[in-house]
C-alpha cells in the first residue's frame, strides 16, 4: 500500500499505462510544460515527451476533435479539460461524435477515449465555473460516466477507462485533489460499473458519488451518534449504473438518502430516486430524500454559496427524517 493524493492516484494511473501502451497520450491545456492546471500530469512531459503530452490552445472544441480523430485512428488519448464547465465549449464533439461514431459506423471505429477533470463546485468560482455535468453527460447514451471520491477509486477507475474501448467521462474534483489514502500497490484495476459501500450499516442507505462521498461519511458519523446506523454507497460509475448494489442495500435498510454535488431537477440524483422507486417500492418504509444544490446559479460570495452545496448538517436532517427521528 501507498498513500497517495488524488492527484498522485491520477498520476501513476496515467504514467503506467503511458509505459504500458504507446498509443496512450495526454492532450489540453497546460498539461506538458505547466505540469497540469493541477498537477496531476506533472513530470509526464520530461518522461514521455511532447509527441505524447501535448500543449493545446484554449480551444476545448479543436482538441476534444482532435481527440476524437486520434481515437478513430487507433491511439487512446486522455483529453484534459481544465474544468468540464469548459467542456461546454466541446458539446457538440462529445455529443455527436464521440458517443455516436461507433454506432453510426457499425461499429467499424471505436473510440477509446477519455475526457477527464474537475467537475462541480469548487471554492467560490461563481455560477459560469461551478456546473455539475453529470446530468449533461449522462442524458444521452453512447459515453460511460465515473466519478471518483478517493485515490484508489481515481487510480483503479482512471486505468480501467483508459483501456475501456469506449468514449469515458472522467470526473474528478478540484478541492479533492489533495485528498490522501491508501493505494494498492502494483495493478490496480476497479471495474467500471461497480459500486462500492464505503461504510457498511443497517438503518438508512445514503447513496453519494465524487464530492458528496466526504459529506455522507460525515452525516453518517453524526448519524451514528444518534443511534441511526447508515450505509454508506460511492456509486463510482453513473453510467452505467449499479442498480444491484443500490437495491440490495435498500431492501435491508428500507430507506435511502441521496448526497451529491448536482442539482435536483432532471439529474442523476432524480434519476437514481426513480430507480430506487421502481425497484424497492414494496421495500421503502419512508420517501426517497435527496440532499443536493438549491435550485438556482451558484453565487460567488462564500456565505451564500455554503447555503447552497449539501453540507452533514442537512444530510443529517434527511437522515433523520426518513427515520422518522425528525429533532
Amino acid at each position: 500500500m501507498a498513500t497517495l493524493q488524488i492527484r498522485e492516484a491520477l498520476r501513476h494511473a496515467i504514467d503506467e499505462e503511458m509505459a504500458r501502451d504507446e498509443r496512450v497520450f495526454v492532450i489540453g491545456e497546460e498539461v506538458g510544460h505547466y505540469d497540469g492546471a493541477y498537477k496531476v500530469t506533472e513530470g509526464l512531459l520530461a518522461k514521455y515527451g511532447e509527441r505524447r503530452v501535448v500543449d493545446t490552445p484554449i480551444a476545448e472544441a479543436g482538441f476534444a476533435g482532435v481527440g476524437i480523430g486520434a481515437a478513430m485512428a487507433g491511439l487512446r488519448p486522455i483529453v484534459e479539460f481544465m474544468t468540464f464547465n469548459f467542456s461546454a465549449v466541446a458539446f457538440d464533439q462529445i455529443l455527436n461524435n464521440a458517443a455516436k461514431l461507433r454506432q453510426l459506423s457499425n461499429g467499424q471505429f471505436t473510440l477509446p477515449i477519455v475526457f477527464r477533470g474537475p467537475n462541480a463546485a469548487a471554492h467560490m468560482l461563481s455560477s459560469t465555473h461551478s456546473q455539475a455535468f453529470e446530468s449533461f453527460y449522462c442524458g444521452f447514451p453512447g459515453v460511460k460516466v465515473v466519478s471518483v471520491a478517493t485515490p484508489a477509486d481515481a487510480k483503479g477507475l482512471l486505468k480501467s477507462a483508459i483501456r475501456d474501448d469506449n468514449p469515458i467521462i472522467f470526473f474528478e474534483s478540484e478541492v479533492m485533489y489533495s485528498v490522501k489514502g491508501e493505494v494498492p500497490d502494483g495493478e490496480h484495476l476497479i471495474p467500471i460499473g461497480k459500486a462500492e459501500i464505503k461504510r457498511p450499516g443497517s438503518g438508512v442507505t445514503v447513496v453519494t458519488w465524487g464530492q458528496g462521498l466526504a459529506i455522507a461519511l460525515a452525516a453518517a458519523e453524526l448519524a451514528q451518534a444518534e443511534g441511526l446506523s447508515c450505509e454508506v454507497i460511492d456509486l463510482r460509475t453513473l453510467r452505467p449504473l449499479d442498480d444491484d448494489a443500490v437495491v440490495a442495500s435498500v431492501r435491508k435498510t428500507n430507506r435511502c438518502v441521496l448526497v451529491y454535488h448536482g442539482w435536483p431537477y432532471g439529474g442523476t440524483g432524480a434519476e437514481v430516486s426513480d430507480r430506487v422507486m421502481r425497484l424497492c417500492f414494496d421495500d421503502l418504509d419512508a420517501p426517497i430524500l435527496r440532499v443536493c444544490y438549491e435550485d438556482l446559479n451558484m453565487p460567488y460570495a462564500e456565505n451564500l454559496e455554503h447555503l447552497v452545496i449539501p453540507s452533514p448538517a442537512r444530510a443529517l436532517e434527511a437522515i433523520r427524517e426518513v427515520a422518522y427521528r425528525q429533532h
